[in-house]
């Protein structure tokens, strides 16, 4: 049974200058252009912290840093050191105000989803024509990219096109035609190496930035189990022919079940059963396991996850 109380609720910490606080990342800005970015185990949905998943924060950081890894050659990234399980030491970057999302299939759930556009009739969407007869989840001809608008402030993301992009200043030609060629050449990569652990890379997003002297980086996170979709391969044929949904790893779970439970948007969240938050802890496990190939190993020095980040972040503390 999996120590529900060896999770990272947050990580706060007074030592260490500049923080900002996301809804699962706490970050510091050091003074010399890095920045400290830490994975808290929080889980969030319905624009809320619902609650906190035991090794989620390290089961991100780390699937991300495999993938890194594997991707270097095609792109350079922000990381230069990983002092913790949940800790990347990353360069300071610029973030660029397009949000980058490859689509390998017909699917997706949400408004800006290109099934959802689909079902609704469209067939001209973010530059590019669709035919009539898809089937939902059917792959596409090719990857396509279907970038979004990146609202700081907490607006709605808008669909854009690529001549759109460049014309209303968000990029110039030279970026979008640089970022194109590395988000569908990192998604080519992806997909190869998950087909050879039986997965479906379905679509994921990309963050780009740039650094001080202009340069393109990959920032954020890259083919992690939140900021892409897999398909288990075994099932998907069966579920294309029923018209179902292929199988995956359903990290939905808890959100499912307070939705059921309340308005979660204005009311009190009830308290989620410890099985519930034990299951999806064993989902990130198991998809750590399957998307990298490696054996999940839970660091489990310190008393907390808290104080073991503290201790290993010790060396930037100022004042």
């Amino acid at each position: 049974m999996t120590d529900l109380t060896r999770t990272l609720d947050h990580a706060r910490i007074d030592e260490l200058p500049n923080p900002y606080f996301g809804k699962v990342r706490d970050c510091y800005d050091l003074p010399d252009d890095r920045r400290i970015l830490i994975s808290s185990d929080r889980i969030s949905a319905f624009d809320r912290i619902l609650t906190s998943i035991p090794f989620k924060g390290q089961v991100l950081t780390q699937t991300a840093r495999f993938w890194f890894d594997n991707t270097s050659d095609i792109c350079p990234n922000h990381v230069l050191d990983y002092p913790d399980p949940n800790v990347v030491i990353g360069k300071h970057l610029t973030i660029l105000p397009v949000e980058i999302v490859v689509r390998g299939y017909l699917a997706g759930s949400t408004g800006t989803s290109v099934l959802t556009l689909y079902k609704k009739g469209e067939r001209e969407m973010y530059g590019h024509r669709f035919p009539d007869g898809l089937r939902d989840n059917q792959a596409l001809p090719a990857p396509i990219i279907t970038p979004t608008s990146k609202e700081f402030d907490g607006g709605h993301d808008a669909p854009l096109t690529a001549q759109e992009i460049v014309t209303q200043g968000l990029l110039t030609q030279a970026q979008w035609d640089q970022i194109s060629d590395i988000a569908l050449k990192l998604f080519a990569r992806g997909q190869e190496m998950a087909a050879k652990n039986g997965l479906i890379l379905v679509d994921t997003k990309y963050e780009f930035g740039t650094d001080a002297q202009g340069n393109i980086l990959l920032a954020d996170e890259i083919h992690t189990p939140d900021s892409s979709r897999f398909w288990l391969a075994e099932g998907y044929d069966a579920a294309l022919e029923n018209g179902t949904r292929p199988p995956s790893f359903d990290k939905d779970v808890i959100r499912s079940w307070v939705d059921a439970r309340c308005d979660p948007y204005h009311d009190d969240i009830p308290e989620i059963p410890a099985d519930l938050i034990a299951a999806t802890s064993q989902v990130y496990i198991d998809a750590f396991e399957a998307i990298t190939g490696q054996r999940f190993v839970p660091d489990l020095e310190g008393d907390t996850v808290l104080d073991r980040v503290r201790h290993n972040l010790r060396p930037y503390f100022t004042g």
